[in-house]
């Protein structure tokens, strides 16, 4: 037997009150010698028998009383052993075999014992029963108590992020086509990222309470910096977690050791690598291993150009000349004429061309950019304030600068408008390199601003796109094929679902040449190994939620079938003592009265 309310039985303790009350009301009697009644002595020995039995039969009686009240609220159930048969259920099951169920507690996967869970409530399942089973990839499946059993007991840990209360929402949508009592019992490790949103719930909801995961380490993030090296350039990874201890965070391009380094949770590692030939290259880094293996590694792309090389042309300003020496000198950049900068776009080459000085000179640039094949031209010289954001450089304010009409891509936007666009090898700015202009060429971001203008974005854009196993993802323009480890996979709508094994894809366009990659790395929400309360997921629900362990489960599921809520019998119980502690009382009251 078991209660469904157990802190109601708190009540028990109330049904000491009639003893107490009658204990502290008794009295003694004076007594005083009468010779006129001593012959009444026998007979009120008699009538004080029947009255202390007739007291103690009521005290027992509001005790009882007391006592079946408080065990009615507690609400009691005790099993009911006659056969394994319960009432036809329209009933969900959650099986939440995403990434985070490989982890190891114990020495064993999280997923051996959600499969045991699982396999345990699919036991109960009969054909007369509704069944619908949602796994990590969030598709409901109505299946039969044997294919249910096969698809759990075969299992492997997906890599595809789940969220929960999708999952719930798409089943309680199916179970609602029958008219059936409807439960979904959700058997995962309760992660509390795998709650999200809020939902009105039709069917009752029942939450396995799993063992918990153990502490974690993680790579959440990285980057490349710069974008695109020349020669050699870092790795800066993001490092979260509930384990604090330090590991060691190894680098490797290309299946090389490149760099290694000490960090811990919380830390962002920077991982510097040597001298590396021109060209695209996967790399990963690996965190020293935990018990949960999956997200100790991220897997990026790596592009690798030669130091272009660079000249200056008239109007170019002092600015310009002062960084573009920085960055010889840093060997960053060299003499040539591979990126000219200038008032007016030359042969060959890519252009970056700079509003003139003179606005009386701004028709002779368009016309020269109508010549070279530019699809932008300068327009009327505005002044303001709109700030800027670069990738490179940071915020900065721009004062002055000309509008720009055309058609071709915008690079970057201060406030709403276009401030560096790009058609062909033409790049356009709006504004002039100089203080009045705007601020960027005295901030501490315009050197690194010249480089990314040099070597990244003159060189054209080669995309990295950053997805999370089977997540939509849209490919750049152009990209015909997807590449990896010898893997060649066509491809013929720009919007894709992202492939499931983790790794870099290269982007190859119709003829051959690569034009950007995509990272696929494993969703950061499920390295993240906080347990979600009972609090936590009511947030997720509206309707009937309960948090429970094996033996609520099993007493819970299919709304109480091979159990009795013997609530109802103890409040019948309750009346009918009530109903003869009423009559003794009346009863007793007149039989006192007519003696």
């Amino acid at each position: 037997m078991g209660f469904l309310q157990p802190l109601a039985l708190l009540g028990l303790g109330a049904a000491a009150l009639p003893a107490l009350i009658h204990l502290f009301g008794r009295k003694e009697p004076p007594v005083v010698s009468f010779p006129a009644v001593r012959y009444l002595s026998e007979t009120e020995r008699v009538h004080s028998r029947r009255l202390k039995l007739r007291n103690l039969l009521l005290l027992l009686l509001r005790t009882l009383l007391i006592m079946a009240l408080a065990l009615a609220a507690a609400r009691p159930v005790a099993r009911i052993d006659a056969g394994s048969a319960h009432s036809p259920t329209a009933i969900g099951i959650v099986f939440d075999n995403s990434l985070s169920s490989g982890a190891v507690t114990g020495g064993v996967q999280v997923l051996d014992r959600l499969k045991e869970r699982a396999l345990r409530v699919i036991e109960r399942l009969t054909s007369d029963d509704d069944i619908w089973l949602v796994m990590a990839d969030g598709i409901p499946e109505r299946l039969t108590p044997g294919t249910a059993r096969l698809r759990v007991d075969s299992a492997t840990v997906s890599p595809v992020y789940l969220s929960v209360t999708d999952a719930v929402a798409a089943l309680d949508a199916q179970l609602g086509r029958k008219d059936l009592p409807r439960e979904i019992v959700v058997i995962g490790d309760l992660q509390r990222t795998a709650f999200t949103g809020r939902i009105k719930l039709g069917a009752r909801l029942l939450i396995w309470e799993s063992p918990g995961l153990p502490p974690n380490r993680a790579i959440d993030s990285a980057r490349a910096e710069p974008e695109v090296w020349s020669g050699t350039g870092r790795l800066v990874a993001g490092v979260s977690g509930s384990d604090s201890s330090p590991a060691a965070a190894t680098l490797f391009i290309g299946g090389r050791e490149a760099a290694k380094a000490v960090t811990k949770s919380g830390n962002f590692v920077v991982l510097r690598a040597g001298e590396v030939n021109p060209g695209w290259y996967g790399a990963r880094i690996l965190l020293d291993a935990d018990e949960f293996r999956a997200d100790d590694e991220i897997r990026l792309a790596i592009r690798v150009s030669p130091v272009r090389s660079v000249s200056l042309g008239a109007g170019a300003g002092r600015f310009l000349e002062d960084a573009v020496t920085v960055l010889e000198a840093a060997g960053r950049a060299r003499k040539g004429n591979q990126v000219r900068i200038g008032t007016a776009p030359g042969t060959g080459g890519v252009s970056i061309v700079l509003p003139p000085s003179d606005p009386a000179l701004v028709g002779g640039v368009n016309r020269q950019l109508a010549a070279a094949g530019a699809g932008w031209r300068y327009g009327g010289l505005v002044e303001g304030e709109w700030l800027l954001e670069l990738p490179e450089a940071g915020t900065a304010r721009v004062f002055k600068r000309y509008r720009l009409n055309g058609t071709g891509e915008v690079l970057d936007s201060a406030g709403s408008l276009p401030w560096m666009v790009k058609s062909g090898n033409v790049i356009v700015l709006a504004s002039r390199m100089e203080e009045d202009w705007t601020d960027l060429p005295v901030s501490a971001g315009f050197v690194p601003f010249v480089d990314d203008l040099i070597n990244r974005i003159s060189a054209g854009h080669s995309a990295v796109v950053r997805a999370t196993p089977g997540s939509s993802v849209t490919l750049p323009q152009g990209t015909r094929r997807l590449l990896a480890a010898g893997i060649e996979m066509p491809v013929s709508d720009r919007v894709i679902a992202a492939p499931l094994e983790t790794g870099v894809y290269f982007l190859a366009g119709a003829p051959g040449d690569t034009i950007g990659a995509l990272e696929v790395n494993h969703d950061p929400k499920e390295s993240r190994f906080e347990t979600a309360d009972l609090d936590a997921v009511r947030e997720s629900f509206d309707g009937s939620v309960s948090l429970l362990d094996d033996r609520g489960i099993d007493r819970e599921l299919f709304g109480g079938a091979h159990r009795a809520d013997l609530a109802g019998m103890l409040l019948v119980a309750a009346a009918t003592l009530a109903l003869l502690e009423l009559l003794i009382s009346t009863l007793g009251g007149r039989a006192e009265s007519h003696q």
